[in-house]
């Protein structure tokens, strides 16, 4: 009987194995105290045991694991302590087949009052101020693992997002890039160098190309954990650090950039593409590192990111 569940298809659903993640969340907004809800997708043919993996960031070690079958499940009800844990922390959600970790996992993110991000009284350091009741926990924002691919006129770059580290960022890229703000756009700074001569960043993701354009919105700086070194995406700003946008930076070295760290909101790192990052980095500028020809964004979208703890390694310098 076990088994016959595991080996739930597809076509119940009346879609494709290739149109579907694996888990997918009903609701990306789950309220503290209730259901959690997802559908299952159980790979046609699957013979041996399911089971749901929480998996811890970075690491991708086993947190908790339970037997699972197709269909329609809570989550909340398979992991009770999801509610209940004292510190919660961000999480993945993993489907495994036959000892097979299969599809994409969910991101299973903490909705946490954040703290405020504010200049100290030098103008330039930033400090991070709590919330006064402390970081409330209200529930879980659930969505499906994703990579963010930048196609551009050197060629394409993937970026791993690091929700773990800048949950609010990732989430509010991955709408940016699903809306088609980057689609026709240039990187419209190059910084090869700086006066030290450490390698710096290429700037991109203004709609208006003249470096001041945005969304349309700003969201305050959270304090990412992920370190800017090569390959690291990060949101620029003004200023003011709750001047957040749409215009991100690729790093290029950890030597220029590590001055960043807790400063801007790095949210993902790249894991293919070292050779058009540098490309990019070598187009010859002008006054205030404008590119004499800027290279072009054709697009920017989201796939499927491999299960959680396997594909292609963050790069390195």
């Amino acid at each position: 009987m076990w088994n016959r569940l595991c080996c739930l298809t597809l076509a119940i659903f009346g879609l494709a194995a290739s149109s579907l993640s694996q888990i997918q969340p009903v609701s990306a907004y789950n309220g503290i105290g209730r259901p959690l809800r997802a559908h299952i997708h159980v790979p046609v043919g699957a013979r041996g045991s399911c089971t749901i993996q929480l998996l811890a960031p970075v690491t991708a070690e086993v947190v908790d694991s339970k037997p699972i079958a197709g269909g329609d499940q809570d989550l909340a009800k398979l992991f009770p302590d999801l509610w209940t844990r004292k510190n919660p922390g961000l999480l993945y959600a993993q489907l495994v087949v036959e000892d097979r970790k299969v599809g994409p996992a969910i991101v299973l993110q903490p909705m946490l009052n954040p703290p405020v991000s504010r200049l100290k009284a030098d103008g330039q350091t930033v400090e991070f101020v709590p919330d006064e009741d402390g970081p409330m926990y209200n529930g879980i924002r659930a969505y499906v693992d994703k990579h963010i691919v930048i196609e551009t006129s050197m060629g394409n770059m993937e970026f791993q997002l690091r929700p773990d580290a800048a949950p609010n960022t990732a989430w509010t890229l991955m709408e940016l890039v699903r809306g088609g703000l980057y689609r026709d756009t240039i990187f419209h700074r190059v910084v090869a160098k700086r006066k030290d001569g450490t390698p710096f960043v290429i700037q991109g993701g203004d709609p208006t190309g003249t470096g001041s354009g945005g969304p349309g919105f700003s969201y305050p700086l959270e304090d990412s954990r992920l370190s800017h070194d090569f390959g690291v995406i990060s949101i620029a700003r003004s200023t003011d650090p709750n001047t957040n946008g749409g215009q991100f930076f690729v790093c290029l070295s950890r030597a220029g950039t590590k001055h960043l760290d807790h400063h801007y909101a790095a949210f993902g790192q790249a894991v293919r593409g070292a050779d058009v990052i540098r490309k990019i980095a070598a187009v010859p500028v002008g006054k205030e590192d404008r590119p004499l020809d800027p290279p072009k964004i054709k697009n920017a979208r989201l796939v499927d990111a491999p299960p959680y703890g396997e594909g292609p390694k963050p790069l390195h310098d």
